[in-house]
């Protein structure tokens, strides 16, 4: 599993060490999760110049505690048309993958318990970017079959929404994760970290080489969360909730703890991906991988708080246009020009750079057609965009005439 933990095969301090790293993930993803909402909560009522919770505990710090609480005691009903067996289901396949994505992000170096060295990071594979792709992708079916299992219109409707949606933005995320795997030459997430390492700042694929791919990624990924202003899977004013509609008490918890908990976990592997991880400077001669980590999943999570408080819900027909028109090809166009450059030699020189494109020309010619893709595909909307206007502005005159 890449993890110097297993180098002297599992005895009792090995398989102890690990059910501890299984627990204390599990805790802070748990923790998170209580934090998230009261911290989301608190940003919110800031940006808006109020005060927000401040009646359970300090400063009300434990509302989400108090909420929590009070889900727990609430009667659990079940519709009378709903599919019995998925519907109890659908809450854990949308809780469970959240989970295990969490278990491959880097938190940190190597430590030492007991004489046995370990990575902080629970599972390290060398398959690791696809197994975060598929556990992005098997939390769709927790969102259609609890829409469906339902028995009602509306939870129906809102998980019709979520299946098109984060279909469609899928293929953004792993178009734009491809090209890390191309920088980084790897798919476990410990060595893309390590690609990221040294030179503060400047070794970051977020800054290095891997920008745009960065912004279609971020935008991607809130889509995939449904999280504003993306958020037409819960749209109250056409849905009257969305997918969750029908569930209550404990099951309506497990929706919401998986929702903040993918969150946490994916402003944890944009960190992973992005911004180099637990990587940062050294205090007073001492790594201090995980302070570096939290720190910068904390923005990361504050810039989708203020997203949130910022900017208006887009209708369905402008993200899905937004995903197959622009995101899409964009993310394929971005991928083709990283694969172009990779053959490109690390020298400084010009010449031999020059030499370089010349020598191979399939890179070139890869960059050339994704710039020209990128042309072609930004008139052809822009052209689309203009006969829809003219169409309009037709309809309009014709109403207008009939009126008359």
């Amino acid at each position: 599993m890449g993890d110097p933990l297993f180098n002297n095969g599992l005895n009792l301090a090995v398989w102890l060490i690990l059910i501890g790293k299984v627990l204390v993930v599990f805790l802070i993803v748990l923790l998170s999760v209580l934090f998230m909402v009261m911290y989301e909560r608190k940003a919110v009522a800031w940006l808006g110049v109020r005060y927000g919770p401040n009646r359970a505990g300090p400063n009300g710090w434990l509302q989400s505690l108090a909420d929590g609480t009070k889900l727990l005691f609430k009667e659990a009903f079940m519709p009378r048309a709903a599919d019995k067996v998925i519907y109890r289901i659908a809450p854990y396949l949308m809780l469970v993958p959240v989970f295990l994505a969490f278990s491959i992000v880097p938190l940190g170096g190597t430590i030492t318990i007991a004489h046995h060295t370990t990575r902080l990071q629970l599972a390290d594979p060398p398959w690791g970017i696809l197994f975060l792709l598929m556990t992005s992708g098997v939390a769709v079916y927790g969102v259609m079959l609890a829409g469906w299992a339902s028995g009602s219109k509306y939870p129906l409707l809102g998980a019709v929404r979520a299946t098109a949606q984060m279909v469609s933005y899928e293929a953004v995320l792993g178009l734009t994760t491809a090209t890390v795997v191309l920088v980084s030459h790897s798919l476990q997430t410990s060595a893309i970290v390590a690609a990221q390492h040294g030179g503060f700042l400047y070794k970051w694929n977020v800054i290095h080489t891997l920008f745009f791919p960065f912004a279609l990624f971020a935008i991607a990924i809130t889509a995939e969360m449904t999280r504003p202003p993306f958020d037409l899977v819960e749209a109250e004013e056409e849905l009257s909730g969305g997918y969750n509609l029908e569930y209550s008490s404990v099951d309506f918890a497990w929706f919401y703890l998986a929702e903040y908990a993918a969150l946490v976990t994916n402003s944890a592997i944009i960190t992973t991906l992005w911004f180099g991880g637990p990587d940062g400077p050294r205090i007073a001669g001492h790594s201090i991988g995980p302070v570096w980590f939290t720190i910068k999943v904390l923005i990361i999570l504050y810039i989708y708080v203020w997203i949130r408080a910022t900017l208006p819900r887009l209708r369905y027909d402008q993200l899905m246009d937004l995903g197959w028109k622009r995101l899409i090809p964009g993310a394929l166009a971005m991928l083709m020009i990283v694969a172009g450059f990779q053959v490109v030699p690390t020298s400084t020189s010009k010449s031999r750079i020059v030499r370089g494109f010349l020598d191979r020309e399939w890179g070139l010619a890869a960059i050339a057609a994704s710039f020209l893709l990128i042309a072609f595909l930004w008139r052809a909307i822009d052209v689309g965009h203009g006969a829809a206007a003219s169409d309009d502005a037709y309809d309009a005159t014709f109403t207008t005439e009939v009126d008359k």
